[in-house]
């Protein structure tokens, strides 16, 4: 079987050299000394100045709009994993979706500045598929409504725009070191952000409030990465040039045999890839649908990310459909990536869709 994508596992022997510590300390979380340094190694690859470990990726989106005191309404975008709105209305903040752009598919900014209502407090924004937004404008917008600027990241691990990590825009960025992504550590995730102050306040907050044994100074929750997760992390950062090697080598060997055929999204010119997802567009969802199950028959699952469009769940209430959202997110298809996927099965699924289907946007 072919997934769309494999978790990467490191090397078994440093692994349990990790372990060996573990036991030797005995300190399983609390801000073990595994944590500290997985900590500071992600902060000094990423190039970024206040990297806090979490225990995945939705918490990390949670804590950063307690930890910001968003309230009211949130502009979002409607293609995207389901936790950026999920995070927003299980916090009782609003979302107010802006649609996204036509080839990008990130939000469109020319959309945002038409919903923003006296109770909006930040815009929330993903880099859809590793392709960052159009961070300047977004700035913009927010600084002129006096706006927080949050960006999921979950997509954007070690990305740089106009030459510097892409995770430094907005009041913060999160990230999530889920199993299925290109550095994981099993679950986890991290928040980022240049404001020294919101980072110690976010630092307390993952930890009930407490600053000391006897010394509870905030509300919090536990949104804590263990030790052992910490350890994988470790390993994981060893081999990250491994990894996007070899991620590289499988997204451009599609790239190669499909760049005649498929519609691709239209990625920023000034940013970098990182190569974590391969997407592709087809003339219309039954078109999709038909080389999908042809695929499964063959035991390849490529995967409808991100389907349904976000405006359409059944816990959100607006009244204007997102009408590219939604059209997008019928017709895309990620297909399988992951470091050791052989090239003669790309070459096989992608001349299966070649001899099948031509794409026409």
């Amino acid at each position: 079987m072919i997934a769309v994508t494999k978790s990467y596992l490191p090397n078994k022997e440093k692994l349990f050299r990790y372990i060996d510590q573990i036991y030797a300390s005995c300190q399983l979380t609390n801000n073990g000394p595994l944590v500290q340094a997985l900590e500071e190694k992600l902060a000094k690859h990423l190039e970024v100045r206040n990297l806090i470990l979490v225990a995945n990726g939705t918490l990390a989106l949670q804590v950063v709009y307690k930890a910001m005191n968003l309230q009211g309404s949130v502009v979002t975008t409607p293609f995207s994993f389901p936790a950026t709105t999920s995070s927003l209305v299980w916090e009782f903040i609003k979302p107010i979706f802006a649609d996204i752009d036509q080839r990008s598919w990130n939000i469109n900014p020319k959309e945002i500045e038409k919903l923003i209502q006296p109770n909006t407090s930040a815009i929330v924004a993903t880099h859809i598929f590793s392709n960052p937004c159009e961070v300047e404008a977004i700035q913009k917008i927010a600084e002129h409504y006096h706006l927080k600027v949050i960006y999921d990241g979950a997509h954007t691990f070690g990305v740089r725009y106009q030459g510097e990590s892409v995770l430094k825009w907005g009041d913060a960025t999160t990230l999530s070191f889920h199993a299925t992504k290109l550095f994981h550590t099993v679950e986890g995730g991290a928040i980022i952000t240049n404001d020294d102050a919101l980072a110690e306040k976010i630092r307390l907050m993952i930890n009930f409030g407490i600053a000391g044994p006897e010394k509870i100074i905030d509300l919090g929750i536990n949104a804590k990465l263990n030790e052992f997760q910490a350890a994988i992390g470790l390993c994981i950062l060893d081999e990250i040039n491994h990894i996007n090697q070899e991620r590289k080598k499988v997204w451009h060997c599609y790239y190669e045999e499909l760049k005649n055929t498929c519609i691709f999204q239209m990625r920023n010119e000034f940013s970098t890839n990182n190569y974590s997802y391969f997407p592709i567009l087809f003339e219309n969802e039954n078109k999709m649908k038909e080389i999908q199950k042809k695929l499964n028959d063959q035991s390849i699952f490529p995967r409808r990310y991100f389907y349904p469009s976000l405006d359409e769940l059944p816990y959100i209430k607006q009244e204007r459909k997102m009408m590219i959202a939604r059209d997008v997110a019928s017709r895309v298809l990620c297909l399988p990536l992951y470091p050791g996927l052989a090239l003669d099965v790309i070459k096989e699924i992608s001349h299966m869709i070649k001899n099948e289907y031509v794409l026409a946007y």
